[in-house]
Parts: C-alpha cells; sequence; structure tokens
C-alpha cells in the first residue's frame, strides 16, 4: 500500500514479528460447522463483508472464522495474528491488550474464548488504539490486560509479542472461492499472448522496416509533488453534545432491562463503538436473560455469553455523532485554572464531583506533535447536566463515558481530552 493510502485508513492489515509477516485486523464471526466452514464464510462474504475474498478458521469449543479483502493488503498465505496469540497464551479464556508493533498499535479483544468482532484491530495512530482500550475496561474479570509500558495503565502487563506469537499455532489466510486461481490464471495466460505479440511486431519492425529518422525529445525536470496540508485533528471531532446525549439514550435504554437474578454491571459507552455491558448470574436460568434480551427491543450487535453460562457481555449501536471542526482556544495553564475554578464552583452547588487533570501529548503520522489536557470527571450527574459545562471548551472530545448502576457516591464517569493551544 502506497502512503496516501495509509493516511487515509485508520488502521493497517499487517505487522511483522521476529521476521514473520502476520495478518491482523479480520473480520471474526462465529463458525457452526468447523468440518465444511466455506458454506458460512461465503455466506458472510456476500453479506457482511462486500469484498471478501480470503479467510481463516479458528478451531475449538467456540469456533469463529475470520474474513480479509485482498484489495485491503491482505494475502493468501498471511498467518492470523490473533490465532497465534490466543494458542500462545494456552488456557486464558478471557483477555484485553494492546501491542506496539512495527506499523502500529495492535488491538486485541479476547472475552469468554470468542475474539470480539471489532477486537482484532492494528490502529495506525496510538490515540485510536488507547481509546478503544480503555473503552473495553470496565468490563470486568479480565484474566489478563496487556499495554504498553509507557502507558503506565494500573494492573497491566507489558509483555513482548514476539516470543507469544512464536510459540503459537500458525493457522494461515486462504482464498474463498477457488475459482479465483483459474481466473487469475486465465489472465496471466492472456497477459503472456500480448508480450509474445508486441514482442514479435516490434522485431518485425526492427529488421523489415526502413530506419527512421531519431527524434530527441527535450528532457523536463520532474517536479516533486506537493503533499497537501495535514489535516488538524480538532478538524473533524465528534461533536461532544451528540455524544453525551446519544450515550445518555442508550444507557436509559439498556437499564430497563431488568432480569430476575442477573444483576447488571458497568456500562461503558463510546461515540465509535456504541455500548458495551455484562450481566452476571446470581441465581436463576439463562434462558431468563435471553428471553429479556429478545423482548427488549434493544438491537444488539453481539452476545458473548461465558462457557459457564454465568456471564454474558451485550454491545449495542448508538446514534452517529455529527463531525466539527473545533479548535483549540486555550493554553495548558489556561485550561487548568478555568477547570479548577469551575470544580470549585461546582463544590459550592453541591455537584458531587471530582476532575482529575492528565497533561499528555501525540504524534501525527507525518511528524506534528500535538498537546492535550486529558481530564477523568466522576459525578452523580447525568450526561445531560454536564453539557453545558464541558461545551465551554474548544476542541473537547468525549472518549467514553462510564454508568455503573450499583454505584452510591459517583455513577458517572467521563473520560476525553482538550487541545491545548
Amino acid at each position: 500500500m502506497d502512503d496516501t493510502q495509509t493516511e487515509e485508513k485508520a488502521w493497517k492489515s499487517t505487522f511483522s514479528s521476529d521476521g514473520t509477516v502476520y495478518a491482523a485486523s479480520l473480520f471474526w464471526q462465529p463458525l457452526l460447522n468447523e468440518d465444511k466452514p466455506l458454506p458460512e464464510v461465503k455466506e458472510a462474504a456476500e453479506n457482511i463483508m462486500e469484498g471478501a475474498d480470503l479467510y481463516v478458521t479458528r478451531k475449538g469449543k467456540s469456533a469463529q472464522f475470520g474474513l480479509a479483502a485482498s484489495s485491503q493488503g491482505f494475502t493468501k498465505g498471511l498467518p492470523s495474528a490473533a490465532i497465534a496469540l490466543i494458542s500462545g497464551l494456552g488456557n486464558v479464556t478471557s483477555f484485553l491488550g494492546v501491542f506496539k508493533v512495527d506499523t502500529g498499535w495492535w488491538y486485541i479483544c479476547y472475552r469468554n474464548d470468542v475474539i470480539l468482532s471489532d477486537g482484532d484491530t492494528l490502529f495506525i495512530n496510538e490515540r485510536d488504539a488507547k481509546n478503544q482500550f480503555i473503552s473495553m475496561l470496565a468490563v470486568p474479570d479480565w484474566d489478563a490486560i496487556y499495554a504498553p509500558a509507557e502507558w503506565a495503565i494500573e494492573d497491566t502487563k507489558s509483555t513482548e509479542l514476539g516470543p507469544l506469537l512464536n510459540r503459537g499455532l500458525q493457522v494461515k489466510l486462504d482464498k474463498i472461492d477457488a475459482s479465483n486461481d483459474t481466473i487469475m490464471l486465465a489472465v496471466i495466460v492472456v497477459c503472456f499472448a500480448i508480450i509474445l505479440w508486441f514482442a514479435y511486431s516490434t522485431l518485425k519492425d526492427l529488421f523489415f522496416s526502413a530506419p527512421s529518422a531519431p527524434v530527441i525529445a527535450p528532457i523536463e525536470q520532474a517536479e516533486q509533488a506537493e503533499l497537501p496540508p495535514e489535516p488538524k485533528p480538532w478538524e473533524d471531532l465528534n461533536n461532544p453534545v451528540d455524544v453525551m446525549r446519544n450515550c445518555y439514550d442508550g444507557v436509559q435504554k439498556v437499564v430497563q432491562i431488568l432480569t430476575p437474578g442477573w444483576v447488571l454491571g458497568p456500562i461503558t459507552c463510546a461515540p465509535n463503538s456504541g455500548i458495551v455491558t455484562s450481566w452476571t448470574r446470581e441465581h436463576g436460568r439463562l434462558t431468563w436473560i435471553h428471553q429479556a434480551l429478545d423482548v427488549s427491543g434493544v438491537p444488539f450487535t453481539s452476545r458473548v455469553l461465558s462457557r459457564d453460562g454465568n456471564e454474558i457481555i451485550v454491545t449495542t449501536p448508538i446514534d452517529k455523532s455529527k463531525t466539527f471542526n473545533s479548535p483549540p482556544e486555550y493554553t495548558e495553564d489556561e485550561l487548568i485554572d478555568t477547570i479548577n475554578d469551575i470544580n470549585q464552583a461546582l463544590d459550592l452547588q453541591q455537584f458531587n464531583s471530582q476532575i482529575s487533570l492528565n497533561p499528555i501529548s501525540w504524534v501525527s503520522p507525518r511528524g506534528t506533535k500535538y498537546q492535550l489536557l486529558e481530564f477523568t470527571i466522576t459525578s452523580n450527574n447525568d450526561p445531560l447536566e454536564w453539557i453545558d459545562l464541558l461545551m465551554k471548551f474548544s476542541g473537547l472530545s468525549i472518549k467514553s463515558i462510564i454508568y455503573n448502576i450499583h454505584s452510591n457516591d459517583a455513577k458517572w464517569t467521563y473520560k476525553g481530552e482538550i487541545y491545548e493551544l
């Protein structure tokens, strides 16, 4: 892939580790028939991921297949990074991780023996990987959590990826339709015939035609094409008002799903991945929670059940937020002073909130460094009450909103960042 393509994409398809090129960013789906996977694979390639022409299967108690498209940089014979890591870790049934690799940051989410449909993504930008990672941290009971050491996130491991992949299974991508090889062979034959005809015509003209005077064209200096200006990250931010309203509406729909004997866990909402939550069984039956979800009227993009049937994790979409240009207006010191003043005013109003701030920076694909102020707010006040306060800041982005129905002190947690001058 050329540079213009990779800058336009938010993800990449391959990375290298210890001399082996691995395929990442596959689209994973459940597999019912391990012995004859192609009917399910072809149906998904036609109806779910149009253009997919490669696949790989992961066997086991929760069998799956991953789809890929050669038009996106994948090739037949590349081993799946996700399968290699899962098998390399052994008996771990639920883990969350981000690994720094040569082409970006690889995000992997494996829950109850299932790779989530968006749980295998090789992000180009570190911020995208970190945001996706943080949005899943609120889900409880991970066997292991991996993150780069420089992120300094509590209770995470920083582990070398290479040895884990090396001891795992090397299951390789294969063509979905073998007829593609026949078509390719036909194209090669036709091209070869054209080359032979062209060579014959050239030799004929060379030896049997009268020579003509050579034409000498002037040599022009090739001008190097200038790259277009790099877009500023705040030129395409999700509108915080939309994010907060959409997350609030989504949370309200989920909390109305009541099932005897099943306890609702924390609800995490992120603008690009929707809502993730879980129910844990204290007593009762599995059919009760399934029935409650079926009749709720809430659309679920995935349901992942634990092997013992005592936990179910679901994801549900939220409305898409509008994007807008919101350039920064404050320096770091001005932001900190303003936010601290607002926090003190909220204390006087008994708003019952806590705000923590953390200056960070990130570097764009072209090397431009941006300064941001990362914030975390814990509060009993819902998103609709925070809209007016947070919209005072231009360059603000909401990364995730977490609602914990069982918390007495602060049911809501808001995480985001503000660009600085």
